[in-house]
């Protein structure tokens, strides 16, 4: 018996009508919302992703300005250009796309991301924040994936997920929105001893660490729930999960596609996100 396909193109449509409506509604009151994503990388995974975003900014009528540094642009140069956006009253939402140049770090670097453009949640202000239960923006693929999970219906209270990834960026957050759902929540990490024996004890398993093809059906109780947060580019131009869907088909209830389940959300997430700072600012 296949898998059921818990598809996030429907949801996502949702949210980005939704973001449109309100961009509309922005623009008419003299505050069109728009969004700047700051580039210093030449990964192939990451350009897809901006792609996404700005085509998908376009369509819904939000302005998407990508500023690409390049590859050689120093702590310091993203620092200022981040600053200049923030200080930028034309720009609400500012994202910074990883990976970045060798001796950037992402968590030194998005504190320079003012926390009400922080659409992406890097900033630790915001991860701070959501994790004391306060209001901020969450990184928008972390919240992709519970808001995935209750479009399908997919209970979370009382249910045990492992989120397999600790990242800032997905792993942390997840766990965190996770917990504020009541599920019982295990993070796992490339220390965890027998990632198998965690993972399959789990209703729900979160897949979130960037390898391919990583959690199998040895890795996944019989009907357990998996979201596969993994884009690992391909030889041939395509994209799959951390999720070996061929393995873990036949023996999980339910699970994410590649493309075309947590990525199309995350996208109208960040759309979401960027209206609602637009409004923010209005009302300021």
């Amino acid at each position: 018996m296949s898998a059921t396909v818990l598809s996030g193109r429907e949801l996502a449509a949702a949210i980005r009508a939704g973001a449109a409506a309100q961009a509309a509604e922005l623009a008419e009151a003299g505050t069109p919302p728009k969004l700047a994503v700051v580039v210093a990388t030449a990964d192939e995974s990451s350009a897809w992703y901006v792609r996404s975003i700005a085509g998908a900014a376009e369509k819904a009528g939000i302005a998407c300005d990508i500023v690409d540094l390049g590859t050689g642009a120093s702590p310091d140069d993203i620092r200022h250009r981040l600053a200049a956006l923030s200080a930028d009253e034309s720009v609400h939402g500012v994202i910074l796309q990883t990976p970045l140049p060798d001796g950037a770090k992402l968590e030194d670097l998005a504190s320079a991301i003012a926390f009400e453009k922080d659409v992406d949640g890097a900033n630790p202000l915001s991860l701070g924040r959501l994790a004391s239960g306060l209001p901020a923006f969450a990184p928008a693929t972390a919240e992709a994936v519970v808001a995935i999970l209750d479009h399908h219906g997919v209970e979370l209270t009382g249910r045990h997920v492992a989120v397999v990834g600790r990242s800032t960026v997905v792993g942390k957050p997840a766990a965190h929105l996770l917990l504020n759902r009541n599920a019982t929540v295990t993070v796992c990490h490339s220390r965890t001893g027998d990632l198998a024996a965690v993972t399959s004890a789990a209703d729900v398993v979160v897949a979130a660490v960037g390898r391919a093809g990583l959690i199998t059906a040895e890795h996944v109780r019989a009907g357990a729930v998996v979201v596969d947060v993994g884009t690992n580019p391909t030889e041939d131009g395509g994209l799959v999960g951390d999720v070996d869907a061929a393995s873990v088909t036949g023996k999980a209830g339910a699970l994410t596609p590649v493309p075309g389940g947590v990525g199309p959300v995350t996208t109208a997430l960040l759309l979401r996100h960027t209206v609602e700072a637009a409004s923010a600012a209005l009302d300021r």
